[in-house]
């Protein structure tokens, strides 16, 4: 269910501060459309970090892999990048109505078939990546698996626990919410050729 108990711009303040911390820069020089390769130069190495953080901010696991490497390993090696390493239009069609689905990173994201996939860190920016943070935090179930209350409490802003039981909200994983949406938009749209 879409949760309403931590809003998008406390999400964000969540974002700089890991942002900061990991590449240790003055948060207010972070806005919301940074790129963090190519405005704060993050490395790769750093993208772990930043993710530690932020699951132990929010109580939440980030996906470990890219949409492209899911839509690789549901559908096939060649569907979503080629044998030059170029983006497919499969996986532009994919990657569009998934950025779409929300509204606030999708903008930034300018995808053409044929483009180096090596390209695409360098388009993640803060509202991107806080946007994959709200998707996992909008996973939360109507009641307790526990205690079957449902009605969910935050006491610190960014934790949210059963206010039943105060069991810790069981939030489904980054990669499983990227399988789920895969399958579902699959079905409904019918994009790859299986």
């Amino acid at each position: 269910m879409k949760q309403n108990l931590i809003p998008f711009e406390r999400v964000i303040e969540e974002m700089k501060t890991a942002i900061s911390d990991t590449l240790t820069i003055d948060k207010d020089t972070i806005a919301p459309d940074s790129s963090l390769i190519k405005d704060l130069g993050a490395e790769s190495l750093d993208f772990l970090d930043i993710n530690y953080r932020l699951e132990q901010a929010f109580g939440i696991k980030m996906a470990r892999h890219f949409i492209i490497e899911h839509i690789e390993e549901m559908f096939g090696e060649g569907t979503a990048v080629d044998s030059n390493g170029q983006l497919t239009e499969t996986a532009v069609k994919l990657m569009k109505i998934r950025l779409s689905s929300g509204d606030e990173s999708g903008g930034s994201f300018e995808l053409t078939p044929g483009m180096d996939m090596d390209a695409l860190p360098a388009m993640l920016t803060v509202k991107s990546m806080s946007r994959a943070v709200t998707d996992i935090l909008d996973s939360l179930p109507e009641s307790c698996p526990v205690c079957g209350a449902s009605n969910w409490k935050t006491e610190d802003g960014t934790h949210v626990i059963c206010g039943g039981c105060n069991a810790e909200a069981p939030y489904e994983n980054g990669d499983d919410l990227i399988k789920n949406w895969l399958e579902r938009t699959q079905h409904e749209h019918n994009i790859v050729n299986t």
